[in-house]
């Protein structure tokens, strides 16, 4: 169907919504792009790229306008609570053959993909209604505006408005993690993924180039504490390493609550669910940009090569689902360790930490 003019709606607008649209227009299709929010610059905060989504981005034909951008991280490096290295991971080793990691901010990558996607993005479009008709999807926005669409996109995130209106899955399950994020500019000289953990809680670094650091920490939790930054402070008050000198240069941070999104099936009729919308995960593995970025590649190499959209959709959730089960069950399985007492887990990853933690990605080492 590549080339066709199939009338398609992409709901959504931040890394999965507009990583869809790039690779529509790259397939000779010409979507509509809609985000219920006004335009305008997201809090700062970084992001960390693996192996994976730097293929995707090639595919993309987006890797040339990301490279002068963030920081190429070559190793993990993971330490106890007290500063003393447990384990490390070679980055370059791991992923050969696949892509480099990168730390950039988040913003800059999703002004790469704006451009990409042809920058044009109907702002404070929220869709009312979903109306599913044989061979087609008709889309009532709240202004009163009325469309009809051959194919609707959901990719507006784990509390996906697409999903409960195409009666696809309820509310996304809390996995029970409390999450801080912040962006700390000339803080120490951290030039490395670096992660100290501690019980049921880690503190992570990384760069991400002028002399920034994403900052993301965790700890067991179903409840945004009143005051984040003094739980913060509370909570690693005991660290070691650079995260005494991190804590007493932050003046902001971010908290929220982990989602998981698990659904049987990821469209209905010609609704389909993207990115978070579908299988979002904790961001253990920091896969949640690069899952929305294959997605995307799938998605509009399905539809090129199918002769219907009903055919595309099986042909991309066929392809899809393992690679996404994996990353929720690997997720899964390393958030499994919180729970276990450092004084069991230090020595197992000081003995065999590089190769479980590079186990996490095997199957995402493979084509799509």
């Amino acid at each position: 169907m590549g080339g066709s003019p199939l009338r398609i709606l992409v709901v959504g607008a931040g890394i999965a919504g507009l990583a869809v649209a790039r690779a529509l227009r790259l397939a000779g299709f010409r979507p509509d792009v809609t985000d219920k929010l006004p335009p305008g610059e997201s809090t700062e905060t970084g992001l960390y790229l693996p192996g994976n989504a730097a293929r995707a981005l090639h595919r993309l034909d987006l890797h040339d306008p990301v490279r002068p951008i963030g920081q190429v991280i070559r190793r993990q490096r993971f330490f106890d609570a007290a500063g003393v290295q447990l384990c490390e991971v070679d980055l370059d080793a791991l992923w050969t053959g696949v892509g480099e990691c990168r730390a950039l901010p988040r913003a800059d990558l999703h002004r790469v993909l704006l451009s990409g996607a042809g920058g044009a993005v109907r702002h404070g479009a929220e869709v009312r209604t979903l109306d599913l008709l044989p061979g087609a999807v008709g889309v009532t926005f709240t202004d009163g505006t009325t469309t009809e669409y051959d194919l609707v996109i959901g990719a507006d995130g784990p509390r996906s408005s697409v999903r409960a209106l195409a009666a696809l899955g309820g509310p996304p399950r809390p996995v029970g993690q409390v999450v801080y994020r912040a962006v700390l500019r000339d803080g120490p000289p951290v030039t490395e993924w670096t992660a100290l953990l501690g019980q049921r809680s880690g503190f992570l670094m990384v760069p991400i180039g002028a002399g920034r650091l994403h900052l993301y920490a965790d700890e067991a939790g179903t409840e945004e504490p009143a005051d984040p930054l003094a739980r913060l402070r509370e909570l690693f008050a005991d660290y070691r390493g650079p995260v005494p000198e991190v804590l007493s240069a932050l003046d902001e941070v971010r908290v929220g609550i982990t989602d998981e999104v698990e659904l049987g099936r990821w469209y209905r009729g010609r609704v389909l669910l993207v990115g978070d919308a579908a299988h979002a995960t904790a961001p253990t593995l920091s896969q949640g940009a690069a899952m929305a970025l294959e997605d995307a590649v799938v998605l509009a190499e399905s539809l090129r090569a199918a002769n219907s959209v009903e055919a595309a959709l099986v042909a991309y959730e066929s392809r899809r689902r393992p690679r996404t089960r994996w990353v929720r069950d690997r997720t899964r399985d390393r958030n499994r360790t919180r729970d276990v007492p450092p004084a069991l887990r230090d020595p197992l990853l000081r003995g065999r930490g590089d190769r479980i933690f590079g186990e996490h990605y095997r199957l995402l080492l493979g084509p799509l």
